[in-house]
Order: structure tokens, then sequence, then C-alpha cells
């Protein structure tokens, strides 16, 4: 009778297999720490370490939580609900409105200039031969040739001085502005001892005007220019009688203080 023999179990080896699911559970500590120290100060770079643990942890580095953050900047904008202004352009705003009151101001006081030399052109009969209009250039008066000059002449008629010297007086003003003095032509050629062009003649026709005014002890010459643009700047048709008529004269410009913003 054959004996049976018996497996002896060796005692002296322990099962082990519990620490796998021990491991599983410190693992799950650790990240309930890392979440309750992210959640005492959550920032934007807080959060963005916390997305990196919980991905490697639970799915490789490759989930839902793996998206670009907001700056801080940004949340800021959208708790106001508004998108933040450079401070540049808040200031180049700024100055672009100051410049638009300040040029409406200048444009008020041109139209009380105006009405006064309106009134004067009404008071000599002179509407016939003077003209004023307000543009964004400034308050120009236009005064025809034939008030203050013979045809082909650029000296004043001494009958029309006082013409040129009571439009001094309307230019003075506190605190002063520049002016601009231009003589006009029409296109019909000249050429004399004393011009040899319609640009000469403009020249010194806008040259005596200013001259005149500028005995006007209140005026500062300092703030007056002139110029001659010859028959290149018509205001009419050449064709006609009456159209040369109206280019042959002198304009009185006088400039805003402030410019619109471009």
């Amino acid at each position: 009778m054959s004996r049976r023999r018996k497996k002896k179990h060796d005692d002296s080896h322990i099962d082990e297999s519990w620490l796998i699911p021990y491991a599983d559970l410190l693992t799950l500590v650790l990240a309930l720490f890392i979440v309750l120290f992210a959640a005492s100060s959550v920032d934007a770079q807080k959060f963005q370490m916390l997305s990196n643990v919980f991905n490697d942890i639970f799915i490789g580095g490759e989930g839902v939580m793996d998206y670009p953050q907001p700056s801080p900047e940004d949340d800021t904008a959208k708790t106001h609900g508004l998108k933040q202004a450079d401070p540049v352009d808040q200031q180049a705003q700024t100055e672009i409105e100051k410049k638009e009151q300040l040029h409406k101001l200048d444009q008020e006081e041109l139209k009380q200039i105006q009405v006064k030399i309106n009134q004067y052109i009404q008071q000599k009969g002179l509407k016939e031969k003077f003209d004023t209009s307000l543009t964004d250039e400034g308050l120009l008066l236009t005064i025809r040739d034939n008030v203050l000059f013979n045809s082909g002449q650029a000296e004043i008629r001494s009958s029309d001085i006082n013409v040129a010297q009571e439009v001094s007086d309307l230019l003075v003003m506190d605190p002063p502005r520049n002016v601009i003095i231009s003589g006009h032509t029409d296109n019909v050629p000249i050429h004399t001892s004393k011009f040899e062009s319609n640009w000469e003649l403009s020249v010194m026709r806008a040259v005596n005007f200013m001259k005149i005014m500028l005995h006007n002890d209140k005026l500062d010459a300092r703030w007056f220019s002139a110029k001659g643009f010859g028959e290149f700047k018509p205001i009419a048709s050449n064709a006609t009688p009456a159209g040369r008529s109206k280019n042959r004269r002198v304009e009185v410009l006088i400039l805003p203080r402030h410019s619109l913003p471009e």
C-alpha cells in the first residue's frame, strides 16, 4: 500500500496582495491634499498645477482639464463685462475730444468777428465788392481788386487807402490771430516794365495792402504774412468778363487758433 505524500505549506511566505489597494488609497489621499492646498488660494498657476496632477494620476495627462487657462487680466475683464481699454488709446481719444472742443469755441469767436465785418460791409455799401465766408481754414474776407487798384497796378489808389485802414481796425483782436493776405489775378497775360507776370503783380498787391494795414499801431506785424498766387487759384471761370472780375481779388484769411484733429 503506497503512502500518499502530504504537501507541506510554507508558512514563512506572507501574502502581500493587500499592498496594491493600500497604494491606491495613498494616491487618492495625496490627490485630496493637493485639492485642499489649491483651493486655499486659487490662481491660474495653481489651477494649472492641479489640472496637470489629476491628468497624470487618472488619465495620463490627456483629459478634459488639459486646456489653456485664462490670465488674471482676462478674468478681471470678464468680471466687469468689459474689455480693458488701452491707456494710450484713452489718452489719444481725450486729446482728440479736447481739440474738437477748442476748435468749436474758436469757430464761435470767428463767427462774432464775421458779424462785425459784415456790419462794416453793410454800412459802407460794399456788399457787391466785399464778401466773407467761414470754413475750417478760418474766416475769409474777399476784396475785389477794383476796390483798391487800377488795372495792372499794385499800388492802392489814394482814394481807397481809407478802406485798407478801416479793414485793419476790424483785425484788432485780443489775443491776436495769424492773418494771411493773398493776391490773385485772372489769366490774362501781363508784361509791363514793372511786372513780367500775373504772379509778380499778385504778390505786390498783397504786400502793399498789408503794408497799409500795418500802419495801424494796434496790429503786430509778426502775426501777418503775404502771398501771391497769380491766376492759379481762380474762384470763377476766366471765360467771361464777370468771371475774370471775380478772380481779380485780395483775400484776408483770419486763421483759427485751434485746428481740427487729423
